[in-house]
């Protein structure tokens, strides 16, 4: 019995450090992202010049959503019951659909950057 109620209270610290990490990624993909986005909405005022900050708080963005997904999965690791599953499959359905589309137009607009031949980052 000892050994169950370890293991479930540091799969749950592990779920907490995970969930963590993807919105610090996030939280740190969006302040980049704007900080790009001041400076070159004061320098250029070009549309364009928005598409590689785009990009680049796309890739923060995706990569923050494997890792709530992960924590996600570590969360139904234990004992999981049947509604637990359930409700991981849906996040996990809805998570990955974000991701795919995600990486899809981050897939366009790279596409469009060397079109246009402008820097990627």
């Amino acid at each position: 019995m000892f050994g169950e109620a370890w293991l479930a209270s540091a799969v749950d610290l592990l779920v907490r450090v995970v969930e963590a990490g993807g919105a610090v990624i996030i939280f740190t993909g969006a302040v980049v992202a704007f900080g790009r986005f001041a400076v070159a909405a004061v320098r250029t005022r070009r549309t364009e010049s928005f598409t590689p900050i785009r990009l680049g708080l796309g890739r923060f963005l995706a990569l923050g959503l494997e890792f709530q997904l992960a924590s996600d999965i570590l969360r139904t690791a234990i004992a999981p019951t049947l509604r637990e599953i359930g409700e991981l499959a849906a996040i996990a359905a809805i998570r990955t659909a974000l991701n795919y589309f995600l990486s899809r137009e981050i897939k366009e607009e790279r596409a469009e950057l060397d079109r246009r031949g402008a820097p990627v980052p």
